[in-house]
């Protein structure tokens, strides 16, 4: 993990305004956002993650929102890209899926199975 993304990722933690090059985070109510060049590419809360891709599906992005997966996701989770899509890797309680990467999608708030049928 770069050494932007460790310190955003505990300025996460601490519910802290954070600066750095072109990563910013803005904490409001209990919630983080998470900016890229000025795009939006996360929220996290005390129970889910809200990830988009900033209207810019780069390395950059994926590795920023990586970072923020494997310090504040379930293990093993993340976004990756195949065929020029992306992809996300999610635990969903029980086991491991694998599903396209949707701008806004929210992880954690809801049960598994209200997640899947949804």
């Amino acid at each position: 993990m770069r050494k932007i993304e460790t310190e955003m990722n505990a300025a996460i933690l601490n519910n802290q305004d954070w600066k750095s090059g072109n990563t910013v985070v803005t904490s409001f109510n209990g919630v983080s956002h998470v900016f890229l060049f000025g795009n939006k590419i996360a929220e996290v809360g005390d129970n889910f993650i809200r990830l988009f891709d900033g209207g810019h599906q780069t390395a950059t992005t994926k590795s920023r929102l990586n970072a923020i997966l494997a310090e504040h996701g379930a293990p093993g989770e993340c976004v990756f890209q195949k065929n020029f899509e992306w992809f996300i890797r999610l635990w969903n309680g029980t086991e491991f899926f694998t599903t396209e990467f949707r701008n806004s999608m929210k992880l954690g708030a809801l049960p598994a199975d209200l997640c899947l049928a949804g």
